[in-house]
């Protein structure tokens, strides 16, 4: 601006020392005025791309790994806008599976909910809504006042929700963010990064698996309204099935997208799109050039279930050295060589030494903890008690990188009662494998 403004002295003193004849002097002077608008605008423009490369960010991630493919201002803070309300679902879902929450459960609607600035379902000062309702008017609409409903259905107000949210985006590893509200509407304090949005769409797809179909919602029903899901590239772009944007006029049009082929699952994030097209089009271009780069550095890998991926992929320790969240790794360069802890369980039994007929097994995930890997281990074998004969469990300790990472197998399967198992448990969205221990082969029977 200091610049137009030398720049209009500068004409005006050209104008008044212009030796010009009355007849011609309205055409210098429509000229400079002419000059001036057209300066106006190039300094404009320049203005308002900087502005927009200042909230721009991307990345894309392979979920599985957590090996980021393609970065760019990953780790700038910037405003989430409704990219918050994953976090929502996050903590909605894991209400849902500890059952603090019902899917049917009637929640009232506060003062509060019903005052939210739109987007919202428009609901009313003294009403209910469903919690399932609550989370589809979110997915799809990006009902604020939903969000809000939600957040108080978990705590005492919306500010205590948030604060919950934050700790656990630290648990979760997502070091640069910090939450204020429920939905995303502005507050100069709460903002992520790509880095972090990428994480968290990770862990809602591996965490919540039974959930996470919810936000490939296409369109929701609710009391006469049909709600079509803002995320565009649901049944346009190859493989996508979620997650959610995010808008508001400090970050320009956000995304944070999941798509599938094959074996391979990206998380693409992307901040300050300058519309919902031309963000979307980007969208698009990032994860063909993601899915391009995993067919050659990935032309063969050992498959494991698919969990959240590791800290340590995404180039950062754990932030929370005593968590119990479940870490993979799908490197092939992890099995060199092995250290095999064997661990016993309470249940089922130990068995006698597995014949040549029993030396198959499954694996339902590979951990940071033996712990954990010994609580996935009884979920599995309840679930399956049926099935299980002369089978034990085994927990295999494999060095990547300095970190020790846990693989939960149970032994002591034939082939045909392993695939049994296997199918048992993904039908109850737990992740399964085959493996045959004798060669330490795994065969896929799951895509994830």
């Amino acid at each position: 601006m200091q610049l137009i403004e030398s720049l209009v002295k500068a004409l005006n003193v050209k104008a008044i020392n212009t030796e010009a004849s009355p007849r011609t002097a309205p055409f210098v002077r429509q000229a400079l005025t002419l000059s001036l608008l057209l300066l106006t605008i190039l300094f404009g423009t320049i203005n308002f791309a900087s502005q927009a490369e200042a909230r721009y960010a991307s990345i894309v991630m392979d979920s599985r790994t957590g090996q980021v493919l393609f970065a760019r201002n990953a780790d700038k803070k910037l405003y989430p806008a409704s990219l918050t309300k994953i976090m929502t679902l996050y903590m909605t879902f894991e209400a849902l599976k500890t059952g603090k929450l019902k899917l049917d459960q009637r929640l009232p609607v506060s003062a509060r909910a019903a005052g939210q600035t739109p987007t919202k379902l428009g609901l009313k000062r003294g009403s209910t809504i469903s919690v399932r309702d609550a989370m589809f008017g979110l997915i799809t609409k990006s009902a604020n006042d939903a969000a809000t409903v939600l957040a108080e259905a978990m705590a005492p107000t919306e500010a205590a929700f948030a604060r919950d949210m934050t700790e656990k985006a630290r648990k979760l590893g997502m070091s640069r963010t910090s939450f204020r509200n429920a939905s995303g509407l502005p507050n100069r304090r709460q903002k992520s990064t790509a880095r972090d949005m990428a994480i968290l769409g990770a862990a809602i797809i591996h965490d919540f698996p039974g959930y996470y179909d919810y936000l490939s919602l296409q369109k929701f029903d609710y009391k006469g309204h049909t709600y079509k899901n803002h995320n565009n590239l649901l049944g346009k772009y190859s493989g996508a099935d979620g997650i959610k944007t995010g808008y508001i006029r400090a970050s320009g049009f956000n995304l944070v997208a999941s798509a599938k082929r094959g074996g391979n699952r990206l998380i693409g994030v992307v901040f300050g799109g300058r519309t919902a097209k031309s963000r979307d089009r980007h969208m698009t271009k990032l994860l063909d050039r993601g899915f391009e780069k995993m067919d050659t550095i990935r032309p063969f890998t050992i498959p494991l279930p698919s969990q959240r991926p590791p800290q340590i992929a995404l180039g950062s320790p754990h932030t929370n050295t005593g968590s119990s969240k479940p870490v993979a790794v799908a490197s092939a360069a992890v099995t060199k060589e092995p250290v095999v802890a064997k661990v016993s369980a309470p249940t089922p039994p130990p068995s006698p030494q597995i014949d040549s007929d029993g030396n198959w097994g499954i694996q339902i995930g590979a951990f940071s903890r033996p712990g954990r890997a010994r609580d996935l281990l009884d979920m599995a074998s309840n679930r399956i008690s049926n099935l299980l004969t002369d089978t034990r469990y085994h927990i295999q300790k494999v060095v990547h990188k300095g970190t020790p990472v846990y693989r939960a197998q149970m032994l002591g399967f034939d082939e045909n009662s392993a695939r049994k198992a296997c199918q048992s448990l993904m039908r109850q969205s737990m992740s399964c494998f085959i493996v045959t221990p004798d060669n330490g082969n795994l065969m896929r029977v799951a895509q994830n």
